[in-house]
């Protein structure tokens, strides 16, 4: 039986996302200007998969995810199928145990997963198709600046900035 991935768009604070789900949960939440060239990219990750635009289906979660974007502190608990290889799954894991608020290192997260190479950790924070929610907006350099951003780092500046504004900021 082919997989079915539904998309739409949504619009939040720090602009429009897309958002797709399978059956099981959210595959992926990216800032990206509307057009084909993320629906191509969504096709790319699920080469298998039918791609199918669903506006009424996921107006829900669009809604929420436009939430999470305005407090990215809230634990919505909306459901996620988290693809990857194992090793990404490992370091995503990591990134969504780091509490709202708090920040940490890319040596850190690979430290904390038993290896001393922060290079293999970056590559995997930087293929992460689901923002916010897997938060990598909150892995930051070893003197605590802030680094690159898969959506850019005025959203990773503004995301934090709203995390330490719900009152629960420090760096660890």
């Amino acid at each position: 039986m082919t997989e079915r991935i539904r998309y739409t768009w949504g619009h939040s604070s720090l602009g429009d996302f897309i958002a797709a789900a399978s059956d099981v949960g959210l595959v992926a939440f990216e800032f990206a200007s509307r057009g084909t060239q993320a629906v191509d990219v969504l096709r790319a990750h699920f080469p298998e998969a039918v791609i199918e635009h669903d506006e009424a289906g996921l107006v829900e979660t669009v809604s929420r995810l436009a939430e999470v974007v305005d407090h990215p502190d809230r634990d919505l608990d909306i459901p996620l199928d988290i693809r990857g290889t194992a090793y990404q799954k490992q370091v995503w894991a990591s990134l969504r145990e780091i509490p709202a608020g708090t920040t940490t290192n890319y040596g850190a997260v690979a430290a904390n997963m038993g290896t001393r190479d922060a290079r293999d950790v970056t590559e995997a924070i930087a293929s992460n198709t689901i923002a916010i929610l897997i938060p990598c907006h909150r892995v930051v350099k070893k003197d605590g600046s802030l680094s690159g951003y898969r959506w850019g780092s005025k959203r990773k500046r503004e995301l934090l900035a709203r995390e330490q504004r719900s009152g629960a900021f420090q760096l660890v």
